[in-house]
C-alpha cells in the first residue's frame, strides 16, 4: 500500500511540474486546496492508465519499439497522457491537454521527474 501512494504521489508530483513548464497542459480550479485534490485524482487516473492500458499498447507496438530503437516511447507516453486527459474530462476534472505535441513533450517532462522522484523517495517494500 505504501508503495502505491507513493507512486501515486510521484505522478502528482511529475503531472504538477509538467503543468508548471508548459503552459498546454492547464489544471484549473477555485482554490489550490482543490487543484491540489484535482492534481492528485488526475495522478491516478494516470497510474489507472499506465497499469492497464500502457502494457497492451507496448505489447501491440512491439516491433516498432525494436525498429525505432525504444524512441517510440515517447510517443506511447504522449497518448497514455492523451488518454489521461481524456478520461479526466470524461471524470470532470479540470485537467486538459491541448496537442499531440504537448503531450509528447509533457510526456517526456513526466518520465524524468516521475523517475526521479522514485529514485528520492522511499518504495515502502
Amino acid at each position: 500500500m505504501m508503495n502505491f501512494v507513493v507512486k501515486t504521489l510521484a505522478n502528482a508530483g511529475a503531472l504538477g511540474v509538467a503543468i508548471w513548464l508548459l503552459q498546454d497542459i492547464t489544471l484549473t480550479g477555485e482554490s489550490t486546496g482543490k487543484k491540489a485534490w484535482t492534481l492528485i485524482l488526475v495522478a491516478l487516473v494516470f497510474g489507472l492508465v499506465n497499469f492497464l492500458v500502457k502494457p497492451v499498447v507496448k505489447l501491440l507496438t512491439l516491433p516498432l519499439f525494436i525498429l525505432t530503437l525504444g524512441l517510440i516511447t515517447l510517443v506511447v507516453n504522449a497518448l497514455m497522457l492523451l488518454l489521461t486527459s481524456w478520461l479526466a474530462e470524461q471524470l470532470d476534472l479540470s485537467f486538459h491537454v491541448e496537442g499531440f505535441w504537448t503531450a509528447v513533450l509533457g510526456g517526456l517532462i513526466i518520465s524524468v521527474v516521475s523517475w526521479a522522484l522514485n529514485v528520492v523517495l522511499p518504495d515502502g517494500d
